[in-house]
């Protein structure tokens, strides 16, 4: 099982996570990415086999405190993040200067 986050763009978003199989992962996100919207998982299809892996992972909510580990990020109403993730990789992502500024001082 892989552990997803759900980020939504809603004011009270409670980002919880989710446990999928290898197989609904690979849905989601394709080899190699760990960063995901919804909008482009679903123009992806098939949509029959989206909808019975959603209505599986969405039973499989898990506390955070029992969580081992994150393994990918999905995006809900939050297109406007696309440009972060060029590449879909949490590991590649664009931050602002001062991010990168103060991570450099540590």
């Amino acid at each position: 099982m892989k552990n997803i986050q759900i980020i939504d763009g809603a004011d009270n978003c409670v980002y919880d996570i989710f446990a999928a199989t290898d197989d609904e992962f690979a849905l989601i996100f394709p080899t190699g990415e760990d960063v995901a919207f919804i909008d482009e998982v679903m123009t992806r299809g098939p949509k029959r086999k989206l909808d019975e892996a959603f209505n599986n992972i969405w039973s499989r909510r898990i506390r955070k405190s029992d969580v081992q580990g994150i393994h990918g990020t999905l995006f809900y109403e939050l297109s406007h993040k696309k440009q972060y993730y060029p590449t879909r990789r949490d590991e590649d992502a664009g931050e602002p200067e001062w991010a990168r500024v103060a991570r450099n001082r540590l």
